[in-house]
């Protein structure tokens, strides 16, 4: 029997409409999972304090935002001047089979995350389980009947999909809804849109909008209609407006492949100043250390706490786009690099991955990987397994890994025990207290690539260019201050070890 669902009142204390759809899920099939699948922390514990800085950017970012309650629609034809952007209502729906369950809850939970971020309101939504979706309306025929009356009765003026849909099956669900219907890929899609901010993170977000447009496209009337020459074609112009017979679909079409082959080569010319960069830090043997992992895990959080680099922080779903790079020293000197990277979900679209491949080979050219998870998420056993599968992509070197169990300050000892059966040799620690930080400082001055090159020189006091190189970018075992000069027996990069060449004592 379909239940039908009323927003609440003003006076009712309000009902969050993910907990309702799975305790309603629950009710049919009396299963309980264990926690909750939030993938958004909760105010009270969000990150933010003096270890990320001033946060320009995130007060930008806020000012930006919409305000719910407000609508578009004009009563009157005085107030166009004072109309504001009104919060989209939205319902999630999902399918899982037999036995996921779980999985299903956590992805439902995530997808209304991923819509909170977008800007939108999660009211209520619908899970099925069937073996497989529907391949007409993803949704059998009776559960897309008791989607249309959940909209109404609610309000919403949009369905999300928990999957990325068929073109015929957005169609056929939205002839039985009466509403806009998107999917999961179009709201990442969304989100990256809104976040990106440099020239190449938009070029890349643009190509990856449009890969994922260009079968989706669809024509109305004029759309399909085609051209024709004499009186009855262009208008009635007669000669000289014959065409090629080509439709409006068509034409718009051929505009967005010639658009994607233009931003194509764009970042195509932003890749020789990204390796160019790369290789200027290996010339200079400088190590690279990059940060990976899920979004919303604290990895932005981690690298401010780590450089205190004030790169933006937000309690949301791929706040951080561009990869941000910043140095650092080990405790005996030696100078490193760290890089924030995007984060990565479950079910990421190939084109993202595919747009984004520029911003990953960041991850497969570092020299160790800081693979951050979230030790307060119920499935992180998921967040390893996603996160390792995109860098597999990218061919970055898992021997060098470090798993990072960020937010240890909101889990038990239990759960520690169930996190270290995940990576036994993983490091907890808490940007947001501070927990563990020296000692994976420590790990990361371990991991690091030592010099190739041993040298025993005595260096004259007028070339403190070189002692100075040596302290910066090598590894000094002894160092003496004798007569000649100073000796110093040290690990070097081969660039540094020829310039020391002629005083090798």
């Amino acid at each position: 029997m379909t239940e039908q669902t009323t927003p609440p009142s003003i006076d009712e204390s309000p009902v969050d409409p993910v907990d309702r759809v799975l305790s309603r899920a629950d009710a049919h099939r009396g299963v309980r999972v264990f926690g909750a699948a939030q993938a958004l922390q909760d105010s009270a514990t969000a990150y933010g304090g003096s270890a990320d800085g001033d946060q320009w950017d995130r007060e930008e970012r806020a000012a930006l935002r919409r305000v719910p309650g407000l609508s578009t629609e004009l009563e009157d034809v005085t107030e166009v001047e004072y109309r504001q952007l009104r919060l989209e209502n939205v319902v999630l729906v999902g399918v899982h089979p037999q036995g996921e369950q779980a999985d299903a809850e956590n992805s439902l939970r995530e997808l209304a995350a991923l819509a909170e971020t977008a800007g939108a309101v999660v009211l209520d939504g619908v899970l099925q389980r069937r073996p497989h979706p529907d391949p007409a309306t993803y949704v059998g025929r009776g559960k897309a009947q008791e989607l249309r009356d959940i909209v109404a009765a609610v309000g919403a003026d949009t369905v999300i999909a928990d999957t990325e849909l068929a073109p015929s099956q957005r169609r056929a669900l939205e002839d039985v809804v009466k509403v806009k219907v998107i999917d999961r890929t179009t709201v990442i899609l969304d989100i990256f849109s809104q976040h990106a901010k440099s020239r190449e993170g938009k070029a890349q977000v643009e190509l990856a909008q449009l890969e994922y447009l260009l079968p989706r496209l669809r024509g109305w009337g004029d759309s399909m209609s085609r051209q024709a020459g004499g009186q009855v074609g262009a208008g009635g112009a007669g000669m000289g407006s014959r065409g090629p017979g080509e439709t409006k679909i068509e034409l718009d079409r051929r505009r967005i492949r010639t658009k994607m082959a233009l931003l194509r080569k764009q970042l195509r010319d932003f890749a020789p100043a990204r390796a160019a960069k790369r290789a200027e830090r290996k010339r200079h043997t400088i190590p690279s250390v990059a940060i990976a992992g899920y979004t919303n895990a604290g990895k932005s959080s981690l690298l401010n706490r780590l450089t205190s680099a004030g790169v933006l922080v937000e309690n949301a779903l791929f706040a951080t786009l561009d990869a941000t790079v910043r140095r650092s020293e080990t405790t005996d000197g030696r100078v490193y690099t760290l890089t924030d990277t995007v984060g990565f979900v479950r079910n990421l679209p190939h084109q993202l991955v595919e747009a984004f491949r520029s911003t990953l080979e960041e991850v497969g050219d570092a020299d160790v990987i800081l693979h951050v998870v979230d030790a307060s998420h119920p499935d992180p056993a998921a967040q390893l397994s996603t996160v390792r599968d995109v860098m597999g992509d990218v061919d970055a070197d898992f021997g060098h890994e470090i798993v990072v169990f960020n937010k240890a300050d909101l889990v038990s000892p239990d759960d520690r025990l169930v996190l270290r059966g995940l990576a036994p040799s993983a490091l907890f620690v808490s940007s947001r207290t501070g927990e563990g930080i020296d000692e994976l400082r420590a790990a990361i001055e371990d991991a690091l690539p030592l010099p190739a090159v041993e040298v025993r020189a005595v260096v004259p006091y007028d070339r403190g260019d070189l002692v100075s190189a040596v302290h910066e970018t090598g590894l000094i075992m002894a160092q003496e201050h004798r007569e000649q000069g100073t000796f110093l027996h040290a690990h070097v990069g081969a660039r540094l070890a020829a310039e020391l060449a002629p005083y090798v004592a």
